[in-house]
């Protein structure tokens, strides 16, 4: 059962390949993929990713933006990401220091998000939030990602739920996606290694090659609102290998 949405890869997972960006979406596109989502601007400016992009027939189908650069610079994100085709935002990643103990914090990172995604529909592009384990964990009752998503009304903040993360966190993706349905339309897909397994990798394996329930979950995450299924690994040994190996799985295996 081949997958029924495209792919994209998170070009974070081959950020340690010593090769021009160029090379790298030629490797991307040799592959399969039609889709990229992007850290930043990769160090170049809007027409030259743009031309990158178009000459590997690739799309860029969304961009991570830290959250200081979204509130020190909401504008400049934008402008660039529209000049490249881009109209979805995500925030990657909550530093420690800003991780609320209680509910109350969350809801107001919620908020914080909320604005920032009115302010991005308003200019046509939609705002994200991709978890990690540590929103996996209970806060006065509720998992931390939902006392985060409670405080956005929906059309202002998604959901790129990270279904390994989820399943690191101790928590049912399927259950989430459910939960989530019409607001997540990007999902991550990693896998988790069996216990013991593949600690120089961080513990994460290849889409299909762990212990998560890819046929439970893929049809979960179309159900779900899913567009894209975007591959991901933090720390392969071998990274065009295991995008590679990711995307046949992806794409046919199941």
């Amino acid at each position: 059962m081949p997958a029924s949405l495209p792919i994209a890869v998170q070009l974070y997972t081959l950020r340690n390949l010593a090769m021009p960006i160029d090379q790298l979406l030629g490797e991307v596109a040799a592959i399969g993929y039609t889709g990229v989502e992007t850290t930043g601007t990769h160090g170049l400016t809007a027409d030259e990713m743009r031309r990158v992009l178009d000459q590997h027939g690739l799309q860029i189908v969304s961009q991570h933006a830290g959250l200081p650069t979204l509130e020190n610079d909401l504008a400049g994100v934008i402008a660039f990401n529209q000049a490249i085709g881009n109209t979805t935002l995500v925030v990657p990643w909550i530093p420690e220091a800003a991780r609320s103990p209680n509910a109350a914090g969350w809801t107001e990172l919620g908020r914080k998000l909320n604005e920032l995604g009115q302010r991005c529909r308003d200019a046509g592009v939609r705002l994200l939030y991709h978890n990690h384990a540590f929103e996996m964990v209970s806060v006065d009752g509720q998992l931390a990602i939902d006392w985060l998503l409670a405080g956005a009304e929906p059309e202002n903040l998604g959901f790129e739920i990270d279904l390994a993360w989820v399943q690191r966190g101790g928590q049912d993706g399927v259950a989430l996606l459910n939960k989530y349905a019409g607001r997540c339309p990007r999902i991550h897909c990693k896998d988790v290694a069996p216990e013991g397994q593949a600690q120089d990798e961080m513990g994460f394996a290849d889409v299909g090659h762990g212990v998560l329930d890819w046929a439970t979950l893929l049809p979960a995450a179309k159900a779900a609102g899913g567009e894209w299924y975007i591959v991901e690994h933090d720390l392969p040994k071998d990274p065009l290998t295991s995008i590679r190996r990711s995307f046949a799985f992806l794409s046919g295996a199941l």
